[in-house]
Parts: structure tokens; sequence; C-alpha cells
């Protein structure tokens, strides 16, 4: 058993505050990770704001990269050992005998435990999780700013390799932030030709040094009447309501509108807009476990960094007032400092 040393929001939309708990010792098929480093993710705000109606105290952290320390009986015997650098991003276990589970997608698993829903997360100095969702580190990647590839970055990745992308698509990212940053890299370096969509005129000359064969503004959709028909993939990583009847005119034949950002507005489609091109509207979450091993190798091979902004741990309410006033430059990574 060990003493866990934390931030913890102990009260509706309080500050956090530090707090301590005890972390029982690792079972047969669990590994216990020494943290290093957080990043902090828009939806770790959505867990404070009290979107999914946790009990207090939340200890919230999704994109942890640290150190094992110790390896269930079971989980020594699979692969992992004691001292490797290893992420957890946002699930922590999966029962391993459902439908999806046996199929390879664990990350729909009907009895999925994510990190922080009714668990204690990642703003902390120790974390336990089942060693299927503990992953190594690749050498290539500088594992205190590897983070958020281990929420946003499986994200963005995902749909590239699960929709058969191919180097000949054309691929349009809207939103260049968080999200999009690492989306235009990957599918510039998956060999797509790439169009960013940013509200943001400022960013444009950043996302063609990103990988942007070519910036489109997202305010303007006079502009897009030249996309007409244009792409195989349009990634969404914004969680705003935009102009969604253009957006899907944009499709190819066969294209696919693939949100990974979240609008809580529903977004009105007709069944003629999809059914002329055999258009697709689709979603995912995160990424199968094999996703991820092939994420962080593509991400080491092309030299694809999250860009990051570190605070020590200890100034974490101001981390996420630098996040909430849109003044991080893409992604926050806490350094643990206890």
């Amino acid at each position: 058993m060990s003493t866990v040393n934390a931030w913890a929001q102990l009260e509706p939309k309080g500050k956090l505050q530090p707090y301590s708990y005890e972390l029982s010792s690792v079972t047969a098929e669990e590994v216990e990770i020494v943290i290093d480093n957080c990043g902090l993710c828009h939806t770790d705000l959505s867990v404070l704001n009290g979107d999914f109606g946790l009990p207090f105290p939340v200890v919230a952290g999704h994109e942890i990269t640290g150190r094992i320390v110790a390896l269930g009986e079971v989980a020594k015997t699979k692969g992992l050992s004691v001292g490797q650098t290893v992420g957890l991003g946002w699930n922590k276990e999966s029962c391993g005998h459902c439908d999806a589970c046996l199929a390879g997608d664990a990350h729909l698993c009907v009895n999925l435990k994510a990190t922080v829903l009714g668990y204690h997360g990642g703003f902390a100095n120790r974390i336990k999780a089942h060693w299927l969702w503990v992953i190594p580190v690749p050498e290539g990647l500088h594992a205190a700013d590897a983070g958020p590839l281990f929420c946003a970055g499986i994200t963005v990745f995902y749909p590239l390799l699960e929709y058969g992308i191919q180097a000949t698509d054309k691929v349009g990212v809207i939103g260049v932030g968080g999200l999009g940053h690492l989306a235009v890299q990957f599918a510039h370096a998956w060999g797509a030709e790439v169009t960013a969509f940013s509200s943001t005129p400022a960013k444009f000359e950043e996302a063609k040094k990103l990988g942007a064969d070519h910036v489109v503004s997202s305010r303007n959709s006079e502009e897009w009447s030249s996309l007409k028909g244009h792409f195989d993939l349009i990634i969404v990583t914004v969680g705003v309501t935009l102009e969604w009847d253009k957006i899907i005119a944009m499709l190819s034949p066969r294209g696919r509108l693939h949100f990974v950002g979240i609008p809580y507005e529903a977004i009105p489609v007709t069944v003629l807009s999809l059914l002329i091109p055999q258009a697709v509207v689709s979603a995912s979450p995160a990424g199968s476990r094999s996703a991820f091993d092939k994420m962080l190798r593509f991400a080491a091979r092309h030299n694809i960094r999250a860009m990051v902004e570190h605070f020590p741990m200890s100034r974490i309410n101001d981390a996420i007032e630098h996040l909430e006033s849109g003044k991080a430059n893409y992604r926050v990574v806490l350094d643990v400092d206890f």
C-alpha cells in the first residue's frame, strides 16, 4: 500500500487543493506507476466543471507519463518491467471477454473503466492500472512531453488508421488547436493532402509549418465553394456549431465527416445530403490498444510532437486558468513536484 499525494477538487467549482489517500497494493494484473508528468486536457476541465457528475473528491488527469514501480504476478509476464517509462490515457481497464474486447476493440469494452470516472486520476504522484493499458513510451519520444499523445494524439490518429486513409487521399482538419495541430501533423506524415480550417488568421502560417498544404478560414464559408466534393475525410476537432450542410457538401463520393471534438448541439443532417455521395458521418473515442502502439511508433518515426507548455503541478490552478482562458499554446503538461 502506498500513500498518494494529489491535487483534488473537494467541492463544486472549487479550486484544486492538496489531498492524500492510500493506494492499495497491485493485484495480479495491475501495474503501479510513479507519475512524472500529466497533461491537462479540456476533458479534465469538463470533469472539474461537473459535466460527468462525479462524487467528491475529484482527482482528474488522464494524459499520464511515468515509471513502473510495481507489477502484479500476471503483469510481470506481459513485457513490462520495473523502471520502464510508460504512459496511461483515458482508459485504465477493460474486461477482456466481451465481444468488443475479443475483437481487439478494448476501447469499446462494455465494462470499460476510465482513468478518471469514478477513480482518482493523474493529478497525483502515483496511479494503478491494468497492464493492457499501461503503454511503453518508445525511444525517440520525450516522455515529459508525450502525455498529450495518450489522449489528443490517439484520438486524431485513430480515424486515419481505422478508415483506411490512403496517401493519395485528401484530408480536411477543422480546428488548429490542441487536437487539430496533431491531426495536421499525422495526416501530413501519412502522405495525404491536408487542408486546415482555422478561425484564427494568426494560425494560418503555423498550420502550414505543421504540414498543412492549404489553410482555409472556418468562419468564411464562401471560401468553401471551390472545395465541393473534395475531401475523402474531414476530421472535426472543435466543439462549436458550424455550417454542417456546407461542410458535408465538401465530402467526395464515399467521403466521411468524422467527429473527435464534441459539439453539444445537435447536428442537422439530411439523408439526401449523405445518400447522393454515399457519405458517412461518424465519431470515435480515443482508440484501441494496438492503435496506441502504432500511433506512438508513427510519432517517433516521423518526429510528430505535441506543442506543450509546462507548469509545475503545484501551480495546477494557474494552469487550469491558463487553459480555460484560451491562452495555452496548444497543450499544457503538469510536472509532478510534490
